[in-house]
């Protein structure tokens, strides 16, 4: 079981991010927690002080890449960070058959969930390849197994990320160094109240940050929640696709 003694979260100012900063904060942890919204941000802050942690907060836009390597790089400079959580992201979906996603969400998306998540990784992995210790979490979605007609650019992102921690999980290994997926179903959250289609087995975010932060302990590969819609999303990746498509028309996702 790993007991991380600094924890970085980005996206920590709401849903499953201030979720896992709340079941992070203890006696003797430090947090380091990046945010977009200041109000919320303060507010996470603040309970996971009253909860015994030390914190530090960042407000941040993670679409500047040279500001989020900037603070990376000088938290890794004065912190050794035990586990960075790579959990800030967006969300975009289709608003009709003939408009599809605009331009600029699909820029949106990529660059918050994919590169700014890259980006993370990229500036803490040679801190922790140096000193042969270290985790990094991406958190995915389900709709990494098969992509939602109704959410192109976020199921392509999220895609993406499975892949990339799947990559660095195999390479980094041998250094000590551990990475983990997380593929999390339906969590009850502002961006998921935004979503078009049925949300099947809905969990809460605290739910949903108990089962992460078990899954983080015992260093699994990929962390994947409920199960039941776990499976189906299997099922759909490796059925033909017209059948899969099929499916999903009938279930009410489009397609």
């Amino acid at each position: 079981m790993r007991t991380p003694t600094t924890v970085l979260i980005t996206g920590a100012s709401g849903g499953i991010g201030a979720a896992l900063a709340r079941a992070y904060a203890a006696p003797g942890r430090t947090l380091v927690l990046h945010g977009r919204s200041a109000e919320r941000l303060s507010a996470v802050h603040e309970e996971c002080k009253r909860r015994g942690a030390e914190v530090e907060s960042k407000l941040l836009d993670l679409r500047d890449r040279d500001a989020v390597g900037l603070w990376l790089n000088e938290v890794a400079a004065r912190r050794v960070v035990d586990l960075a959580i790579a959990n800030a992201g967006v969300s975009s979906h289709v608003r009709s058959s003939e408009a599809g996603e605009s331009w600029a969400d699909i820029e949106r998306v990529l660059e918050v969930n994919v590169r700014a998540a890259f980006a993370t990784a990229a500036a803490l992995v040679p801190h922790m390849r140096r000193r042969g210790a270290g985790q990094i979490a991406l958190i995915s979605s389900l709709a990494a197994w098969y992509g939602i007609p109704l959410t192109p650019a976020y199921s392509a992102s999220k895609a993406a990320l499975k892949a990339y921690g799947e990559s660095l999980r195999g390479w980094l290994a041998p250094c000590g160094v551990e990475v983990n997926v997380v593929l999390a179903g339906f969590v009850r959250t502002a961006m998921s109240e935004g979503y078009p289609g049925p949300r099947p087995w809905m969990l809460s975010a605290d739910d949903a940050a108990q089962r992460i932060l078990r899954g983080l302990e015992r260093n699994r590969a990929r962390i994947s929640f409920p199960f039941p819609l776990d499976f189906g999303m299997w099922c759909l990746a490796v059925m033909p696709a017209p059948l899969a498509q099929r499916i999903l028309r009938g279930l009410g996702y489009g397609g």
